[in-house]
């Protein structure tokens, strides 16, 4: 089995892998070390900060992995920004028959009201090196459109609303 972690920043993927891992053991590939591998390599020229272009150029080479994970009947989890919201597309029936999607979306609410939380877990499993520019605008305004796209494509999302805690049963 597949399982596709999504969300905007800031919204738990990372915590969400981590948990799943030690709960069933599953390997999980994080899309931030790919693209850090691959700029830092020089096999692009893209940078950090081009999230328009990373998503296509990232997402070509995780579907490969992906396939081939499905093919050689491993388990893996891939969490991560850099998914397209049209992902289906890239895979026949028989391969999205193994594939779990989820989205992590906050309310406006939530984020509201539990922001300094949020930036006190930020660096729950992967040390940011800055964090400055997160505000609360920023996130309200990047989960809104996360759900909106995910409504527009049909996406399955986790809407987190009231509490974190939550448990995915695969």
């Amino acid at each position: 089995m597949i399982v596709i972690i999504t969300g905007a920043s800031h919204t738990g993927k990372t915590v969400l892998a981590q948990k799943l891992l030690e709960k069933y053991h599953y390997p999980y590939l994080s899309i931030d070390h790919l693209k850090m591998g691959l700029i830092r390599s020089g096999e692009t020229k893209l940078t950090p900060a081009d999230d328009q272009d990373l998503t296509p150029y990232l997402w070509n080479i995780l579907k490969e992995i992906i396939k081939t994970a499905i093919e050689n009947k491993q388990n893996l989890i891939v969490e991560g920004l850099y998914v397209p919201f049209d992902w289906k597309q890239s895979f026949s029936e028989e391969y999205l028959q193994e594939i779990r999607y989820y989205c992590l979306v906050m309310t406006e609410d939530y984020i509201k009201s539990h922001f300094s939380d949020i930036k006190k877990f930020a660096n729950t499993i992967e040390k940011r090196l800055d964090d400055s520019d997160l505000t609360i605008e920023t996130m309200i305004n990047e989960n809104a459109k996360t759900l909106a796209m995910c409504q527009k494509y049909g996406c399955n999302y986790i809407l987190i609303d009231q509490t974190y805690d939550f448990e995915l049963e695969l």
